[in-house]
């Protein structure tokens, strides 16, 4: 048997007879894992084929235009700028590495779906949403871990690097995937335990939940380990199939709701400090300064975007508003103008996929020269925010 296959038996279900699955531990973009899924499931016709794919990510591989309804201006009113680049830039990662090899990303997936379809095989998508597990990457993490999400990501989608085929089969091996696993757990343990831990148990306890007498389970090599111990538990009787817990996006914390409102408070504390102590004149100082590092580190994250004149002033201008309500960001606002000056056309929307694997195709494409307009002024508004604090303190000490 083939070290990327396992075979186990899960208990009966319902007074029926025990359930034969076997798990395929493939790399995303291996051209040997889409012949082993292919052909496994040809030549065993399972009853059930369990996918690692989620109803949103089926839909944009099977839709071919998925970029071409995408209305940029919707995403950012609906604050979600920040998922939508962080999904391109882990669709660039993965789609730059296949090219590499000769495999799209997604391709054993894909596979698995033909073959599925070919034998009357019924498909069970088994992982969870995207959107789900991004938002709870991120809301999971500190500050600090948010800053190095953002640099792994970025660092990793534009890198120049290449990987070869005999490297990509590694990533099956277990000793290989393990090394890999630890050194994530160490540098970002909370994006490991959302990204593999937590999906390790969404994945193991949707196929537990099947009833079929025979399945085949077509998942990332990285995730077989943690599936077979949480399938253990479940057929024990040891945890609960409810994975309700980590199925959705957890609220912030009332730390995280203070610290969002203590940055504003403490701007607004200073300036009546600098009233109250030192006159009408020190305060009126402290507020320019204020402005100017706000305003000018806005302003200069959307010319380092490239973006238009008049984002630019738009960004210097309403970022203090966005500091004062974080309801309101000013990349919403640099974003928005950005998008209604240079609209997105739809030669963008279908070159999206592939401009994103390169920062020369950020900057080139409409759509993704408006996140970068989005989330470098952003950046910028909030670095000046940090660095005026200790200026004004300084004007009235």
């Amino acid at each position: 048997m083939s070290h990327t296959l396992t075979k186990i038996t899960l208990p009966a279900v319902d007074g029926g007879e025990d359930r034969d699955l076997t798990i395929i531990g493939t790399a995303h973009i291996s051209e040997e894992s889409v012949k082993e899924v292919g052909s496994f499931i040809r030549e065993n016709k399972p009853e059930c084929v369990c996918i690692e794919l989620d109803e949103g990510r089926l839909s944009s591989m099977e839709n071919k235009e998925k970029w071409e309804s995408l209305d940029i201006i919707k995403v950012l009113k609906e604050k979600k700028g920040f998922l939508l680049l962080a999904n391109l830039v882990l669709a660039s990662f993965q789609k730059k590495l296949g090219q590499d090899v000769g495999v799209a990303p997604g391709d054993e997936m894909r596979e698995a779906l033909n073959a599925a379809k070919e034998t009357g095989s019924s498909v069970a998508l088994v992982d969870r949403p995207i959107a789900v597990t991004l938002r709870r990457a991120w809301a999971k993490n500190s500050f600090w871990g948010k800053s190095k999400l953002l640099s792994v990501l970025v660092s990793s989608a534009f890198s120049k690097e290449e990987i070869s085929k005999e490297e990509i089969e590694k990533l099956k091996n277990q000793n290989e995937m393990d090394s890999m696993m630890s050194e994530l757990s160490s540098y970002l343990p909370k994006v490991k335990e959302v990204l593999i831990d937590e999906r390790d148990r969404y994945l193991a306890t949707k196929i537990f939940e099947r009833k079929e007498k025979t399945s085949v389970a077509v998942l990332g090599a990285g995730h077989v380990p943690g599936v077979l111990k949480w399938l253990e538990a479940l057929s024990k009787g040891e945890i609960s199939p409810d994975v309700s817990d980590i199925s959705t996006v957890p609220e912030g914390g009332i730390g995280g709701k203070i610290l969002q409102w203590l940055i504003p408070l403490l701007i607004i504390a200073l300036i009546g400090c600098g009233f109250l102590m030192k006159g009408g004149e020190t305060s009126v100082d402290m507020l320019l300064s204020w402005l100017l590092w706000n305003g000018s580190l806005a302003a200069a994250g959307t010319v380092l975007a490239l973006g238009n004149p008049l984002a630019v002033i738009t960004s210097f201008v309403m970022a203090p508003i966005g500091t004062l309500n974080p309801f309101l960001a000013v990349g919403l606002f640099s974003g928005l103008v950005q998008a209604w000056i240079r609209k997105p056309r739809v030669k963008d929307m279908q070159s999206l996929s592939e401009d994103a694997t390169s920062v020369k195709g950020f900057y080139r494409n409409r759509i993704t020269h408006v996140l970068l307009v989005f989330f470098l002024s952003s950046l910028g508004g909030a670095i000046g925010n940090i660095i005026s604090l200790p200026a004004m303190i300084s004007k009235l000490f």
